[in-house]
């Protein structure tokens, strides 16, 4: 997913990185919180940051529904 490519742009750090990031996501505010406190959290992890987790369809259109967790 975005979130794991965003994680790991902010793990490895660097201007072009940061760049990239603020790019996709239009806001520099929260660019810089995933580089100083999302990407430092998973240093020593390689990868599978995220949890999907499905529950049952949304009442009224029966629309599928996930969770999305950081591990």
């Amino acid at each position: 997913p975005v979130a794991e490519k965003m994680i790991t742009k902010a793990k490895k750090g660097g201007l072009h990185n940061h760049r990239q990031v603020v790019a996709y996501l239009n806001d520099k505010e929260i660019a810089a919180k995933l580089f100083e406190d999302v990407g430092p959290r998973y240093a020593e992890r390689n990868g599978g940051y995220t949890r999907i987790l499905k529950l049952g369809p949304r009442q009224g259109d029966n629309a599928p529904m996930a969770r999305i967790e950081l591990v």
